[in-house]
């Protein structure tokens, strides 16, 4: 496909790269041309200097000719015009970044009234991850899958665990838990285990259990679940304001400590039930005073990575809270994850990562059955979501136990989706027309169900 991406920071470097790996067409515009150049030469892409809004950038562009245009600048007002002007001139796909909670209101009427084919808020797509990680706060992280009935949950297994020593294909008999061990990260090695794995204290490991099932999983293999009742947020910007609505639905007290006092009385404003303490979080007294000793869980989203990183370790070393820590920088990425931060979270590449799933949910044209897409383990693993169609032999795959199917090595088949049942397959288990299957896999870049058969 030929994807123009308007804007080159962080959002639009990581969009590219992705894009760009993807096998699909760039072509990167962006008013600051020495940052464009640079991203153009490291990724191997076109860039074309000027503002995302001219014509004459546009045409030079190729907006004739494109089959998507993402516009992902600072400016929510540039983004739209952007698409607009796009998908007036060529009449192509439009991807718009709006941040602002104001327009966010009106998203709904603004998306209709641009023709935008989506819309996409990093902040508040931010918060909506960090809500879920408190709400299961045993786990380092949390992705869903078919409209929130799977989970594929993170987390590590701790000295004395009964898990430590265990087969995965022990695991249901021995523990009665409704899970499946799909991803096992030892050190600097990333595994997608068979059943004769044997897990170790110290492993990370990704698995899926049904939504209903999750703290009965925990529960089971002994993982510590507790309940979050009161939260601490380390700065008052857009992922506050988004997470504090989020957690006060779900009746979770939070009490956000913000420098800046204007910003305290917008905080105040909109946010009545929160309590907003003007100070600065990286003072220890302050902590102390407003309870960090009694809060469940703490997270750092100001607007330096630095300084959500220190205050991440203090609180971790002080405190048994649930931590959550901020990210945006791509320099800071492969340097935090042997550090005690938490959960990370990063909100250019969750907007990264939706995109990508529509990229390929628009590819479904063109031939590919990708429904869902999910990058893990500094995207060493993809785990998608396939739809079963006739658009192939599939004599070779449909209505065969799983045991008897050649598939790739270090791939898994997780989860099938048949009509409105979902269940967590096994060797003797089938997959039928119809079906929507999860599968997790290091072999990066399948586009059909039927890629997951050796050739």
């Amino acid at each position: 496909m030929n994807i123009i991406i308007v804007g080159c920071g962080n959002v639009g470097y990581v969009l590219s790269e992705a894009l760009s790996r993807e096998g699909h067409e760039i072509t990167l515009i962006d008013t600051d041309t020495e940052r464009l150049r640079f991203v153009a030469d490291t990724l191997d892409i076109q860039g074309v200097g000027g503002n995302g809004i001219s014509y004459d950038v546009l045409m030079e562009a190729g907006i004739d000719n494109a089959d998507l245009f993402i516009a992902v600048t600072n400016e929510d007002e540039v983004n739209m015009l952007g698409c607009l002007m796009a998908k007036k001139i060529g009449n192509c796909k439009t991807i718009a970044r709006v941040r602002n909670p104001q327009y966010y209101e009106d998203i709904k009427h603004i998306k209709e009234e641009l023709g935008l084919s989506m819309y996409v808020n990093p902040e508040r797509e931010a918060a909506k991850e960090m809500a879920r990680l408190i709400q299961i706060p045993s786990a380092i992280d949390v992705d869903i899958f078919d409209k929130s009935r799977i989970n594929m949950i993170r987390f590590k297994v701790l000295e004395n665990s009964m898990l430590d020593g265990m087969a995965i294909c022990d695991i249901r008999s021995k523990v009665s838990a409704n899970m499946l061990v799909c991803i096992v990260q030892r050190k600097d090695s990333v595994v997608i285990p068979n059943g004769l794995f044997v897990l170790q204290a110290g492993d990370i490991i990704s698995f899926v259990t049904p939504m209903n099932d999750v703290y009965s999983v925990f529960k089971k293999t002994g993982v510590k679940a507790r309940n979050i009742k009161n939260v601490m947020i380390a700065g008052g910007g857009r992922i506050s304001y988004y997470l504090a609505l989020l957690l006060q639905r779900a009746k979770i007290k939070v009490k956000i400590i913000e420098k800046d006092r204007q910003r305290c009385e917008e905080l105040s404003e909109c946010l009545p039930e929160a309590m907003i303490i003007c100070g600065n979080a990286n003072n220890q007294s302050l902590l102390f005073e407003e309870g960090i000793n009694n809060t469940d869980a703490f997270v750092s989203v100001t607007d330096m990575d630095e300084e959500n990183i220190m205050l991440s370790l203090y609180v971790n070393k002080i405190s048994d809270a649930k931590v959550i820590t901020k990210i945006k920088k791509v320099t800071f990425e492969e340097i935090v994850q042997d550090l005690n931060l938490g959960s990370i979270v990063d909100p250019k590449n969750i907007i990264a990562e939706g995109i990508i799933r529509y990229v390929r949910a628009l590819q479904n044209s063109f031939g590919s059955n990708v429904e869902t897409l999910y990058r893990l383990i500094d995207n060493k693993v993809e785990a998608l979501e396939f739809s079963v169609n006739n658009t192939y032999d599939i004599n070779k795959l449909v209505g065969k136990p799983l045991m008897n199917i050649n598939l790739k090595e270090n791939l898994l088949i997780c989860s099938i989706k048949r009509g409105d049942k979902t269940f967590i397959p096994d060797g003797r288990d089938t997959i039928e027309l119809g079906d929507r299957v999860i599968i997790v896999t290091t072999n990066l870049g399948l586009n059909d169900i039927k890629d997951i058969l050796k050739d």
